[in-house]
């Protein structure tokens, strides 16, 4: 496993592991063990009881949460560097959402108690969680507050956007595949919207000319006309 931070475009949330120091980080890689994940499997459930850590190193998880209703809800997707079920592991409560792996996922599995340890023996490591949970709370308002503010299709076509250059291939004239295995539900999900609203969208877009959506994959046709809309998103 190597120690370079994943590389972001400027103005991206830095994750975890961009955040530490090299003691920091060969702490951490002494208490925990490498872990792999096959796409669609699940690294953790919401309401287990487990009360390790997960630090990403390669690949996309999906944070999914289901209501009371039984509406299974997106909450976010996370990528290399990140750190997921530290909740859990602080406030030994039961897990409060599902990870799924979107693509084939490397992560350190980090034991609660040295993980803990860990962090109070080493400023830099309480720092970066620091900064983390900071980072995620701000997230959470700024969804909320998008969503009673920006059109739905300005924000897909950020997230599309994002998407594309963190997964996307090339395709030629200036397409990007994203070949992850999203539903409509699941980009409802993360624009905080309903399905029938996202998939209207979907539906002009394609007439457009703009996206081709297909099973687990969507080809970003014309890039430039969705910067222009999500721009309302930046």
């Amino acid at each position: 496993m190597d120690s370079a931070p994943p590389r972001r475009p400027p103005g991206r949330r830095m994750p975890f592991w961009s955040l530490l120091d090299e003691d920091a980080r060969a702490t951490l890689l002494r208490i925990g063990r490498p872990v792999g994940f096959p796409a669609k499997d699940t690294l953790m459930r919401q309401y287990d009881l487990t009360d390790h850590l997960l630090l990403v190193r390669r690949g996309c998880v999906k944070v999914s949460a289901n209501s009371a209703a039984g509406y299974q809800a997106v909450l976010a997707i996370r990528n290399a560097g990140d750190l997921l079920g530290e909740q859990a592991a602080f406030d030994g409560g039961p897990r409060s959402a599902t990870l799924t792996a979107l693509t084939r996922v490397e992560a350190l599995w980090l034991p609660a108690a040295p993980f803990r340890d860990a962090a109070r023996a080493t400023p830099a490591i309480a720092l970066a969680l620091q900064q983390v949970l900071s980072a995620r709370l701000r997230e959470a308002d700024g969804h909320r507050a998008a969503a009673g503010s920006e059109a739905v299709q300005a924000r897909l076509a950020a997230l599309l956007l994002d998407l594309g250059a963190e997964y996307g291939r090339p395709e030629g004239n200036g397409s990007v595949l994203i070949a992850l295995p999203l539903s409509q539900d699941d980009f409802a999900g993360l624009v905080l919207s309903s399905r029938r609203t996202v998939s209207r969208v979907f539906e002009q877009w394609r007439g457009r000319g703009w996206v081709t959506t297909g099973r687990e994959r969507l080809t970003i046709d014309r890039p430039d006309e969705l910067k222009r809309i999500g721009m309302g998103a930046a």
